[in-house]
């Protein structure tokens, strides 16, 4: 079939500016990095390293509760509506983190930044995914992905360049912090153009308007009326069957799959990617390098994360889920041993901090082609559709918690016990990691969802059979 210029126009459209959302995302979580030195200057908010690690995760747990909550919202006011709420969320959070006089009011701020950024991890995605055609699905929701590094990338080198232009300025973070507001108004207004998902509209009973949505974002009218009937189809389905409680994920095979969900979640949070995303610079002046030229290096970190994005999509279609985990796990924990075997043997030199770079530059490279994009693949896969909505809840939620916990300890085992022993730790966990992998997470490569879900309950019913011969 030709595609019609026109729907894919407006499908375009409303790719770029949803993933403005993706985009806020980013920045959010990683202008922080630049900043935050600055802001626990003396003369500014006067941060210690435990209140460092306060004002990092404040965002990452209204993340968490963000996700729990904006998936909630979505649902009951439409996809649309609740990412246009967001965009005003992230504004208006924005400026009380650029104004905020005070750690406490920092701490709020950084809190309600956290919720929007939460929302939007969960909506955006859905919204893409509901208003895309089958055959550009993949496309149009990897964009978000894709939108977040971009994000945090963009936020290096602004922090970068505001850096240099206003050196000398004790309120340059405030500056680095503001820019945030200029895609939340790009949001607000370029969402007041967007049509509602179709698939929403007809769980609410709006039939007529969801066709006319499907007119526009579909090429031919026939197809627009077979994808209503399908929708239609699905929801009646979905009213008819009976909602999934807590007990049910109580049930041994189920049980196993959300385990190894939460099990993923926390082997690509337990690499220690967001320390180096939130406390990179941090990291980079701890090496040797001074406060400007830590900024300026951190954008290669951005860049990085960028460009790794990409081979991850390409080596999605090349190698098995398993061997690219485990492989990017390796490649991590190698990073981290080879920066911590530097801290011991070179430290002080000249020639340490840029070691320190490349091997950071090095993790990241293994993090984002390897262990990003396979993190919500492998999950979505695992979890049977019955359970996907409360099984990837659960998952999602584990991601912020442990997310949070990275977050608000990092600062403080830096300052107390050095690069070495720090990312000594993460070695330690990277080894326990790769051995999970081994012998827990399945592979999916090139199975149905329905195959997938057979392993399991068969991989019970062996392991029942295995209990009662012996």
């Amino acid at each position: 079939m030709t595609p019609n210029p026109e729907s894919m126009a407006y499908l375009k459209k409303i790719m770029i500016i949803s993933t403005f959302g993706g985009l806020l995302f980013g920045y959010d979580t990683g202008v922080i990095n630049g900043a935050l030195p600055y802001m626990a200057h003396p003369s500014q908010l006067n941060l210690t390293p435990a209140t460092e690690g306060m004002v990092v995760s404040a965002l990452l747990f209204g993340a968490a509760v963000g996700s729990v909550t904006g998936g909630k919202m979505s649902d009951a006011q439409g996809r649309r509506k609740n990412i246009f709420f967001l965009s005003i969320l992230f504004f208006v959070a924005t400026l009380g983190c650029s104004l905020a006089p005070s750690f406490e009011v920092m701490l709020v701020s950084r809190f309600a930044l956290g919720l929007a950024v939460g929302g939007a991890a969960v909506t955006v995605p859905a919204y893409l995914a509901e208003v895309s055609p089958a055959d550009k699905r993949g496309r149009m929701v990897t964009q978000n992905e894709l939108m977040i590094v971009t994000g945090q990338f963009l936020a290096f080198v602004l922090n970068a360049v505001i850096a240099v232009v206003m050196a000398g300025n004790d309120h340059v973070w405030r500056y680095m912090l503001s820019v945030a507001a200029i895609p939340a108004v790009i949001l607000f207004f370029g969402m007041m153009r967007l049509p509602e998902s179709p698939r929403w509209l007809v769980s609410k009973g709006k039939v007529s308007t969801a066709m006319d949505v499907l007119k526009k974002i579909r090429s031919t009218e026939a197809q627009a009326i077979t994808e209503l009937n399908e929708i239609q189809d699905v929801i009646a389905a979905e009213k008819n069957a009976k909602p999934v409680s807590f007990a049910e994920l109580n049930t041994p095979w189920v049980r196993r799959i959300i385990l190894i969900g939460m099990g993923i979640a926390a082997c690509s949070q337990l690499t220690g990617v967001n320390s180096i995303m939130y406390y990179g610079t941090q990291v980079l002046i701890e090496s040797g390098f001074s406060m400007q030229a830590a900024l300026i290096a951190n954008t290669l970190n951005g860049l990085t994360s960028v460009l790794a994005t990409f081979l991850g999509i390409w080596l999605l279609t090349k190698i098995k889920r398993r061997t690219m985990l485990t492989a990017g796990l390796a490649g991590t924990t190698a990073s981290l041993l080879a920066i911590s075997l530097a801290s011991m043997t070179i430290s002080g030199t000249d020639v340490f901090p840029y070691i320190v770079l490349l091997l950071l530059v090095c993790f990241l490279t293994f993090m984002q082609a390897c262990i990003g994009p396979l993190l919500w693949l492998l999950i979505s896969e695992i979890i049977p559709l019955r359970y996907k909505g409360i099984g990837m809840g659960i998952c999602v939620l584990f991601v912020w918690v442990v997310n949070f916990i990275m977050g608000l300890i990092f600062p403080t085992l830096l300052s107390s016990f050095g690069l070495n022993f720090t990312f000594l730790v993460f070695v330690i966990v990277g080894f326990f990691s790769i051995a999970f992998v081994r012998f827990f997470v399945p592979e999916t490569k090139g199975k149905t969802l329905e195959q997938i879900e057979k392993q399991f309950r068969n991989y019970n019913r062996k392991a029942m059979q295995q209990a009662g011969n012996e």
